[in-house]
């Protein structure tokens, strides 16, 4: 069998807000990050980051954070796209406490994938529906930035 190719999709730039802090519930320390916007791109696709949706976080005691973050894009073509975008983070304690204080971190010492998944109604933008889609991420203090590959 030969393994999948990757085809790079997009990069996604999401501005993020401060992170409200529930704390310590029955799985974890429950965080809740605001979108704020953003801009996204790639070789068949570009548009904004609508205001909205959230990511829905739990931060196990080890330290990995469960992610599950639900927004919406806006093509430049005007199609609207729904994206939830689950996906797992963790690194060193160190490094983790960092991240959850909102500090810069070296991006090639945090594991961050995702796997997106996209709807929409428009045309135009079916391709995205009719694929499987993983994501790296990286988390910057105000923004975490998320390149979309398509499992070809």
């Amino acid at each position: 069998m030969t393994p999948p190719t990757l085809t790079y999709v997009m990069t996604l730039r999401v501005h993020v807000g401060d992170p409200v802090d529930f704390g310590q519930v029955p799985r974890g320390r429950r965080r809740v990050i605001p979108i704020l916007g953003g801009t996204f791109g790639g070789p068949k696709i570009r548009g904004t980051v609508l205001p909205g949706g959230a990511d829905w976080q739990i931060v196990r005691d080890d330290g990995l954070a469960e992610l599950d973050t639900r927004y919406t894009l806006q093509a430049d073509s005007g199609g609207l796209i729904y994206i939830q975008n689950a996906g797992i983070r963790h690194a060193p304690a160190e490094i983790t406490k960092k991240l959850l204080a909102g500090e810069a971190v070296d991006h090639s010492q945090v594991y961050f994938k995702t796997v997106p998944i996209f709807e929409t109604s428009a045309p135009d933008l079916q391709w995205l529906t009719r694929a499987i889609f993983i994501g790296t991420g990286e988390r910057q203090p105000h923004d975490v930035i998320i390149k979309v590959w398509k499992v070809d």
